[in-house]
């Protein structure tokens, strides 16, 4: 029998019980699904049959409560041997009742962090061994590029060490000798970089940007996006602000400043007052940079 006509066999010895039928109708309908039914655990569910069958077992006829008895434990071991979920999911869905909750997955592991503060951490704080290269230059680089990495992050030493290595590695492989300029320009260019933009921190961590790339890539490809759009907003104030006319000075021999003595003053000229009245002179020394105006 398919799930379909389960249902309708169901539904038919629920009435026949409910109707206070002969014994021998339930007893009919039972033989029905002992020989058409092959159970499993799926369609115990889905029918509900188990439930109704169960509910025959303190029939008041002793033939029609053995029959379903036996007819409940055949579809266990039906369930048993389809593997379904194990005997006592299967006793529990042959016998209606609702099945044990499955056990819950084990927590996923919570990766290991560092006890350091994260705004204190270095080699030193860390307590790692840079001294790795056997070049004493070398090292202090590969301490310098741990300590860049490392600084605001929860990540074991390890694992940061690891990153340092690689960067350091790749360094000296562009800019060798490690006595070179270009290559302790470029290791301190990489600290002071990563120990000001976090993005930079979690990339080169991350992989994201290779040893290979991170060494070779410019000041201005460093920049965090925050700090680009602020670079470019200061750079269109400049463009905007270079492009207003500028107040034309001149310089006057004869303007002598009462502070210094100087005569070298530029002075320009605005009408401040009334249309009929002097003009207002400003006056700059250029010496000593003392200001003062008169009309």
């Amino acid at each position: 029998m398919d799930a379909k006509e389960v249902e309708l066999k169901g539904k038919a010895i629920m009435k026949a019980y409910s109707g206070g039928d002969p014994a021998s109708t339930l007893s009919s309908l039972l033989e029905e699904l002992r020989k058409g039914v092959q159970a499993s655990e799926d369609l115990l569910r889905s029918t509900k049959i188990g439930i109704t069958v169960n509910k025959l077992r303190q029939h008041k006829d002793p033939s029609v409560a053995k029959q379903a008895t036996d007819l409940v434990g055949k579809w266990r071991v039906d369930v048993r041997k389809t593997g379904a979920s194990g005997a006592s999911t299967s006793k529990g869905a042959a016998n209606g009742a609702s099945s044990p909750a499955p056990a819950a997955s084990p927590a996923p592991k919570v990766k290991a962090k560092h006890t350091v503060p994260p705004e204190k951490r270095n080699a030193k704080a860390d307590k790692v061994n840079t001294n790795v290269t056997g070049n004493q230059t070398r090292d202090n680089c590969l301490k310098l590029m741990y300590d860049g990495i490392a600084y605001m992050s929860e990540e074991m030493p390890d694992d940061v060490l690891k990153v340092a290595r690689g960067v350091e590695q790749a360094a000296y492989n562009t800019y060798q000798p490690e006595t070179s300029e270009p290559y302790k320009s470029k290791i301190r260019s990489l600290y002071q970089n990563l120990k000001q933009n976090k993005h930079l921190r979690v990339s080169v961590f991350s992989g994201k940007f290779s040893p290979d790339r991170f060494v070779t890539m410019s000041h201005e490809e460093m920049k965090s996006e925050e700090r680009k759009a602020e670079d470019a907003k200061i750079e269109q104030e400049n463009m905007n602000n270079s492009m207003v006319p500028q107040e034309e000075k001149s310089i006057s021999k004869s303007l002598q400043c009462s502070k210094c003595k100087a005569k070298k003053v530029s002075y320009s000229q605005a009408q401040t007052r009334s249309a009929d009245e002097p003009m207002t002179t400003f006056c700059e020394c250029m010496n000593c940079g003392k200001r003062w105006k008169f009309s």
